[in-house]
């Protein structure tokens, strides 16, 4: 498998699928369903470089559940699974399922 390195102030994000049933066992069919912009962080770049030549780190870790923009990054392949190239604004919130 090969690696793939995320730069700048970016975010590589797989997007997980939202379940076709509610809590209480009901189907929703697919022309129903919204697209939630739920993903699992699998990749974060260095970060911004300021003006004065310093390091911005970005406020997400690996694996951190995140949700996204609506319109947001660039959806790329890679071995077979499809990610979401995001920029560091672009994250919008941490779920935490504590």
């Amino acid at each position: 498998m090969k690696q793939m390195r995320v730069l700048g102030f970016r975010i590589l994000v797989e997007p997980i699928d939202e379940e076709p049933t509610t809590d209480s066992g009901i189907i929703i069919p697919e022309n129903a369903r919204q697209l939630q912009n739920v993903g699992i962080v699998r990749g974060v770049g260095p970060g911004k470089m300021t003006e004065t030549g310093e390091r911005v780190p970005i406020d997400v870790e690996v694996g951190d559940k995140v949700i996204y923009g609506k319109y947001s990054g660039t959806e790329v392949e890679h071995d077979g699974k499809t990610y979401v190239i995001l920029g560091g604004a672009d994250v919008l919130a941490v779920i935490n399922d504590d």
